[in-house]
């Protein structure tokens, strides 16, 4: 039998063990990820709203982005677009997400022509609009941490990651890693705006699968909850 030459097995070699060894740097850090942080632990539940919708409506156990539409919802047909085509297209199919957008009452066909405007016969099922009186748009709306505010009538382009125990999730350390480096002043991220797609597209959506993430750990039990980065914004201030 003819002997393999020397440099044939080295190369061999390297193209067996490197992927091992790739493997093996990976498998210490499998569970060694930030979860996302938890920037507001009162979010209201939506029990003084209604819906054109079959089921029940409701914040807990599911993980939801809320947003506020106002009572002109046409006039952001941009902002919801975006949300469509960027998240809810990419994410309809995990179990317990779900968008809901926040209406005054009165603004019901509004809502139905929008859905119209961005929807092309895609299954929408996860996709919900409900309405209140605008005290109580404001009183949710306050349950959540903003550096936003809703206009006169009721909108705001940000939305917000509601988890399943009605928390709100986003980043306290929003810094950019060459900020970092720079020890620049942190600053948060509580809330994601629908008109800048690079937001939505990037940063939006590594949260939400971020979120999935520490869901699916949790039921494999293998979730942590004392590597959190923070869990109260409070820690910032000690």
């Amino acid at each position: 039998m003819k002997k393999m030459p020397l440099k044939t097995i080295l190369v061999l070699c390297i193209l067996f063990f490197l992927p091992v060894m790739f493997l093996l740097f990976l498998y210490p850090s499998k569970h060694n990820y930030n979860p996302l942080d938890i920037v507001d632990n009162n979010v209201s539940e939506l029990q003084f709203f209604n819906s054109n919708s079959e089921e029940e409506i409701q914040l807990e156990d599911h993980i939801t982005i809320i947003g506020f539409l106002g009572s002109e919802p046409v006039n952001h047909v941009i902002a919801a677009s975006n949300l469509k085509e960027l998240v809810y297209d990419k994410f309809k199919g995990f179990k317990k997400f779900q968008i809901v957008f926040v209406l005054p009452n009165g603004a019901e066909a509004k809502a139905v022509q929008l859905q119209k405007e961005i929807n092309n016969y895609d299954d929408m099922r996860f996709w919900h609009y409900v309405f209140g009186e605008p005290n109580d748009i404001n009183n949710l709306f306050n349950s959540l941490t903003s550096e936003e505010a809703l206009d006169e009538k009721l909108f705001t382009d940000h939305v917000f990651i509601v988890d399943k125990d009605l928390a709100q999730r986003g980043r306290i350390d929003d810094r950019e890693d060459k900020e970092k480096e720079k020890n620049e002043t942190i600053y948060p991220l509580y809330s994601y705006d629908c008109i800048e797609v690079a937001e939505v597209k990037n940063k939006m959506s590594d949260d939400l699968r971020i979120l999935f993430t520490e869901y699916r750990q949790k039921r494999k039990g293998n979730f942590d909850s004392s590597s959190r980065r923070v869990n109260d914004l409070n820690a910032n201030d000690k």
